[in-house]
């Protein structure tokens, strides 16, 4: 359980950082949840999302190879996500 409570994507007013959570509701990627925190800072779930755009969604690396990245470092950090 989170110690910082998740927004509620309904009561969230700005279309623009209501369209990142509905993102991460329906893609699962970056985590709803981890967005859902996010959330609480605007300036801090657009700087994120963009740059998870830019390099995780775009970017030259091939996104299998991306996932492969995400993988390794979530077992060698010992992620439990």
């Amino acid at each position: 359980m989170p110690r910082i409570p998740y927004v509620d994507p309904d009561k969230v007013t700005d279309p623009e950082i209501k369209g990142y959570l509905d993102r991460a509701r329906r893609e699962g990627t970056p985590r709803p949840e981890s967005q859902a925190v996010r959330a609480h800072v605007p300036n801090v779930i657009r700087a994120f999302s963009q740059a998870w755009e830019l390099a995780f969604r775009n970017g030259v690396v091939d996104h299998a190879l991306k996932e492969l990245c995400r993988v390794y470092v979530s077992k060698s950090i010992q992620c439990e996500y």
